[in-house]
């Protein structure tokens, strides 16, 4: 049966959303498909047409999507009986994702560890995380070093005085601040434009918190399961936070998210948990088979090779600023050569094309000029030449356009 006869296109599907839901929807606006089926690295929309998915629900989908492994276990639930919300209660279904979950961690921080249900989404996470080291420490404020790595020196930030106090160099935010109640690090800034954080620079950021016993905080939320090329991205810098955040690839494409915390913080107060039993499972047969199957490992190989051959594109292509990532988590930066700035306009085009050639992209970065690879950890070689063939055709198309507007705009001045 045909994608048109089994999912007509009704007129309204991509147009009444515009008229019911906020203009948050920003992937809605900006990717105009209607996906009726999906597998892998592929989605198939209502209008038969295929796409190469690298949004990959943003990070969330390791394995792609409806992985084999992930479709069994939740059928499994489903089968059993058991009941598909259980609060907190103990059951299998959630033992066997504590278990799994502490298998992966780095040794030294699951020796200790304890895990933290607090809800289904990542904003819910962050917020527990924060009450865990304000009821621990007494203290209410908290600095955030997301994206703000960017080549300094945390000595210079803090300073280096050997003061029990934190000399925060950061503007005049009060006593508070001096001397936080976390201090929560993105080993990679993702949404911030795809920029590793230096290791050296996080290595030095963990001994200036633990020695002034500051609890870190590392929001793994889209790094996590594997996909910069380590199970964890902390992992990279080799050190122990007190607090891990993780959400979107932990609930192996369903809502789910945990902190993961030392046992010796915060208090013995109850989170919040819906208790979905179903994205344990999925999350369970997620951790266990990138655990299994070295993932990880194969994310860190081909996503060197998807990075060498974006480099060779940059040294070609004038509107390529730089090319960045780590395992399968890669940004291409597009700048305006004339105007000597950012290229917003340029990556937006690009996704466009990107869009006509059947590849599905992001874009991030503080000015939203740089486009986004994130695909599942599953990808094949070839996949990946075909991702990597849709991209450079898509920024030629650009340049070559971009070329003929400056040609047409000079005859028009003579």
């Amino acid at each position: 049966m045909s994608v048109r006869a089994a999912h007509p296109v009704q007129p309204g599907v991509l147009r009444r959303p515009s008229t019911r839901e906020p203009a948050a929807r920003t992937y809605a606006r900006s990717l105009p498909i209607v996906p009726v089926r999906a597998r892998g690295l592929t989605i198939e929309g209502a209008d038969g047409r295929r796409y190469l998915d690298c949004l990959s629900g943003a990070g969330a989908l390791a394995l792609g999507h409806n992985h084999p492994v992930v479709l069994e276990a939740i059928r499994g639930v489903l089968d059993s009986g058991a009941p598909l919300h259980a609060p907190d209660l103990a059951t299998p279904v959630r033992d066997a994702f504590v278990a799994e979950l502490l298998r992966t961690l780095p040794p030294d921080f699951a020796r200790h560890a304890r895990v933290r249900f607090c809800g289904p989404g990542e904003t819910e996470a962050m917020e527990a995380a924060l009450r865990l080291v304000r009821a621990t420490t007494g203290r209410t404020a908290v600095l955030s070093l997301t994206g703000s790595h960017g080549g300094d020196d945390p000595a210079e930030l803090w300073g280096a005085s050997g003061d029990d106090e934190l000399g925060v160099h950061l503007g005049d935010f009060g006593a508070e601040v001096a001397r936080p109640a976390g201090v929560i690090l993105e080993p990679f800034a993702g949404e911030g434009g795809v920029v590793p954080v230096p290791d050296a620079w996080t290595r030095r950021v963990r001994r200036l918190t633990a020695a002034r016993s500051v609890p870190l905080i590392a929001d793994e939320t889209q790094t996590g399961v594997g996909r910069t090329g380590a199970f964890w991205a902390v992992e990279h810098s080799g050190i122990t936070p007190d607090v891990m955040v993780l959400s979107k690839a932990v609930g192996g494409s369903l809502p789910l998210s945990v902190v993961v915390h030392r046992g010796d913080l915060g208090t013995g107060e109850p989170g919040t948990f819906h208790g979905n039993q179903l994205a344990l499972a999925a999350g369970t047969a997620t951790l266990s088979h990138v655990r299994e199957n070295a993932l990880a490992l194969r994310a860190a190989t081909l996503g060197a090779r998807m990075l060498g051959r974006l480099r060779d594109l940059a040294r070609d292509v004038a509107c390529v600023g730089d090319v960045r990532g780590r395992g399968l988590m890669i940004g291409v930066e597009f700048v305006d050569p004339e105007a000597k700035g950012a290229g917003p306009e340029l990556a937006a085009a690009v996704r466009r094309e990107c869009l006509r050639r059947g590849l599905i992209v992001d874009l991030g970065g503080r000015h939203r000029s740089v486009v986004r690879l994130l695909p599942p950890l599953t990808i094949s070689d070839e996949q990946a030449a075909a991702v990597l063939d849709r991209l450079c055709d898509a920024v030629e198309a650009v340049t070559r356009a971009r070329r003929r507007a400056f040609v047409e705009a000079g005859r028009e001045r003579r």
